[in-house]
């Protein structure tokens, strides 16, 4: 195990009725920006509770935060917050939200363009707005992370930023407030939680017992109850323990002292910003090809993850590494994730665009052993076709 330094500042109020906790959490006399997206959360009642939980506070409001959060639409929120002298932002919704929010919180005091916080990967960021959280749609994790995606449709770009600036300050987790989810958005959660997971235990032994058991047992969770709360949205329990198992899988604990991949997260993005397939779904299509074209380099740990995750045991180590690849692929397809470009009338071309465009950022190079050269990134996305 790799030396790591630990630290998740983020409270968590986990259950039924915390939005009332808010009102412990942010000073009475704060001016807060509450962040959202199209509406829902008026339609599902979390808006009002928050709204009871704020008091007497100075309320400032920007909503139209979408899907892959659009640096433009976050702009004016940047500077509603500068004039109105805002000193609190609220998200309320899912990880996009959230992710947004990040963005308006580093750069409300940031001096240059806040693009640049994008394009040095947040290194410029010295200082943040405090942030609070409620979310309202499980999978991304960034509830209790320094982490943020953002796209910028304009310049068909897709990039993030990771700065401990930006750690919510307090995250709100009611599963209640998910259950009027789509079925989409809660099948997509499941899928990008599941992959958190992988990029972060699925690379080379490195003698981390409880990094390694913690994230099987995530995965375990995943598997067993996603499908749990897709057949029935009322039921708490499964829903509880999806909101948890996402939270879990980038807060941080799976991650500490191991080697990372991210290579399927890297791809991912640009297909999103190409073809603005979801972030989930770009996920499912690459990771079972990457984990076929990778299945040497990653041997020892894919039959750790077909034994302790799958029960597999039995076959050759060939046939075990096959059957946990295979048992990935059909992990999405069975909660309505399609893991071929075809599903998504994406041509082929695609394979050759995204590998020129992460040639283009000098990513020459990357996964756990820096081993995934544009030319493999195309082969990859041609035998995901």
């Amino acid at each position: 195990m790799d030396n790591f330094t630990f630290h998740n500042p983020t409270r968590i109020h986990f259950g039924r009725g915390q939005i009332a906790a808010i009102a412990n959490e942010i000073p009475a006399d704060a001016k807060v920006l509450l962040l959202a997206g199209g509406g829902s959360i008026k339609a599902n009642g979390v808006y009002d509770q928050v709204i009871a939980a704020l008091g007497e506070r100075t309320v400032h409001e920007h909503w139209g935060v979408e899907a892959n959060p659009d640096f433009d639409t976050l702009l004016p929120a940047v500077e509603l917050c500068r004039q109105e002298s805002v000193d609190w932002v609220l998200a309320v919704g899912g990880g996009s939200v959230l992710d947004g929010a990040k963005l308006i919180c580093a750069a409300v005091p940031y001096a240059g363009d806040p693009w640049q916080i994008l394009l040095d990967n947040g290194a410029s960021v010295k200082s943040a707005l405090p942030l609070g959280t409620v979310l309202t749609l499980p999978a991304t994790g960034s509830e209790a992370n320094g982490a943020s995606v953002i796209s910028r449709r304009a310049i068909k770009e897709k990039l993030h930023f990771i700065s401990p600036s930006v750690y919510p300050v307090f995250s709100v987790l009611d599963p209640a407030t998910t259950l009027s989810l789509p079925e989409r958005q809660v099948a997509n959660g499941i899928g990008d939680a599941f992959c958190h997971v992988i990029e972060q235990y699925l690379t080379y032994p490195a003698h981390a017992a409880v990094q390694d058991q913690f994230a099987e047992s995530v995965l375990r969770v995943l598997i067993a109850e996603g499908p749990k709360t897709l057949a029935d949205r009322n039921d708490y329990d499964a829903r509880a323990n999806l909101v948890w198992a996402a939270t879990c899988a980038l807060n941080g604990l799976v991650g500490a002292g191991v080697p990372q991949d991210w290579a399927t997260h890297t791809i991912g993005h640009e297909i999103t910003a190409l073809h603005g397939i979801d972030h989930a779904r770009t996920l499912a299509i690459v990771l079972p090809s990457l984990l076929s074209a990778q299945k040497d380099t990653k041997r020892a740990k894919l039959l750790q993850y077909a034994e302790r995750v799958w029960g597999i045991t039995t076959g050759t180590e060939d046939e075990r590494v096959a059957g946990a690849i295979a048992q990935t692929r059909e992990f999405y397809e069975s909660i309505g994730i399609p893991t071929r470009f075809a599903a998504y009338e994406v041509a082929a071309e695609v394979a050759p665009q995204v590998a020129q465009r992460l040639a283009a950022r000098g990513l020459t190079g990357i996964g756990e052993h820096g081993d995934l050269t544009p030319e493999r990134i195309e082969a990859i996305l041609r035998d995901a076709a």
